[in-house]
């Protein structure tokens, strides 16, 4: 019988069972699940498996000291080799320190305006430079185009200074940073990536950056992709010469030491679907541009990543009592990418399981059901069914209307009820 017929019932029956439903007991938190079936898709953490419709050959082999392929929206490494290896990042180290730039800007302790002062330290810090001089007082732009552009290490000391005091303390947010990422692998001494035996990292751990920067900052993604920098009567282009190989480079990062050789992260955007390329240990500028293209086009020739369930769009309804309203809007929190073999998204399924007899108030993402997608009946990931909206107690009579209607429900599905 459908709720709204229990509820029409209900108040043609209410001044006879009024006292009776009034003293009876609130009805049992607990609930019982059902299902249905829709299409659907999901992701792994792992590469997937080809199958006789999808053969897949091994990745390229590429010259590298350890590298991996990752999609950027779902995690999924492609291929890899000593992808949990720990290795002498250099520039790359970078990354983390615009992550922190990124981070401050979004919580508005720092803002692109602000005018930076140089100390000595900054001035005096060898390596690659956007040639800022001691005294001078340059806009945080600048410094962030100097770092992300033309990878300035005295760009890098000085905004670590403005953030945290000192070089030092900024390494600290480095690593609390690196241990909220899950980059477990990783210890930072300073912003730039000069030679230090206990500065190291993964190129996992690098991947799961650069998907962290992807997916937290995407306001400022574009900082990773301009191909020149003009500063100081300076102009100096990006050493990542992907970006004039394929107009689908997004860039990210380049580093070489003599102790970390050639080192490259790439993103590559092509058909709705989003890769990094983690390149570390390469003999040559040119090797390590070939080894991660070569990776990208492998990526993006035998898999696709694919949108099944977008946040916060509803999913389906679901029935409430005692609430306010009698729906509450169902869906995912968070939006569900799939990654596989090319022509296999189509093939995923998704059981949902929706609370039976949820029961109002109820918090907005309070979980009230699971979305199960599955391949060949083999499970790829389960995710919370969230309430996308609140639903508060309803009034006075309306709740005792739906008392009625809850226990004549009780008594006509007593299997389901509770």
């Amino acid at each position: 019988m459908k709720k709204g017929l229990l509820k029409q019932f209900a108040i043609v029956g209410l001044s006879v069972i009024y006292l009776s439903v009034y003293a009876a007991p609130k009805p049992d938190s607990k609930t019982k699940d059902s299902t249905n079936q829709v299409n659907s898709a999901a992701s792994t953490n792992t590469a997937p498996a080809a199958t006789p419709q999808s053969i897949i050959p091994n990745a390229p082999t590429i010259d590298a000291k350890g590298y991996i392929l990752m999609d950027a929206n779902t995690g999924v490494v492609l291929a890899g080799k000593d992808i949990d290896t720990q290795m002498a990042p250099a520039s790359l180290t970078k990354l983390m320190t615009l992550y922190q730039i990124a981070s401050a800007l979004q919580a508005n302790r720092i803002h692109l305006t602000d005018r930076i002062p140089i100390s000595e330290k900054a001035w005096r810090t060898g390596g690659s430079k956007m040639f800022i001089r001691v005294g001078d007082q340059v806009p945080l732009s600048d410094l962030i185009q100097g770092i992300a552009v033309v990878s300035g290490n005295d760009a890098c000391v000085a905004v670590a200074e403005q953030i945290a005091g000192t070089e030092d303390s900024f390494a600290e947010l480095m690593n609390h940073s690196a241990k909220l990422l899950g980059m477990t692998n990783t210890h930072y001494t300073d912003a730039t990536g000069l030679p230090n035996p206990q500065h190291y990292t993964t190129p996992r751990d690098l991947a799961l950056l650069t998907k962290a920067i992807i997916n937290q900052y995407p306001q400022y993604y574009h900082w990773y992709s301009q191909k020149e920098f003009f500063y100081n009567g300076i102009r100096q282009p990006n050493r990542d010469i992907l970006l004039w190989r394929d107009p689908s480079i997004e860039g990210m990062k380049t580093g070489h030491t003599e102790d970390a050789g050639y080192c490259l992260v790439s993103t590559a955007y092509r058909n709705g679907m989003r890769l990094i390329a983690v390149v570390m240990g390469s003999s040559s500028t040119r090797n390590r541009a070939d080894a991660s293209l070569a990776l990208l086009n492998y990526g993006f020739r035998f898999y696709e990543t694919k949108k099944f369930f977008a946040a916060n769009v509803p999913v389906q309804k679901a029935p409430v009592w005692f609430g306010k309203s009698d729906t509450v809007s169902l869906g995912v929190a968070q939006t569900l990418y799939i990654t596989l073999p090319l022509g296999q998204p189509e093939k995923v399924k998704s059981t949902i399981t929706v609370t039976n007899n949820i029961k109002a108030p109820i918090e907005k993402n309070q979980q009230l059901g699971t979305i199960s997608l599955t391949l060949n009946d083999t499970n790829l990931r389960s995710v919370p069914l969230v309430a996308l909206q609140p639903v508060p107690k309803g009034g006075f009579f309306s709740r005792m209307k739906d008392h009625v209607s809850f226990l004549i429900h009780k008594m006509l599905h007593p299997s389901s009820a509770s």
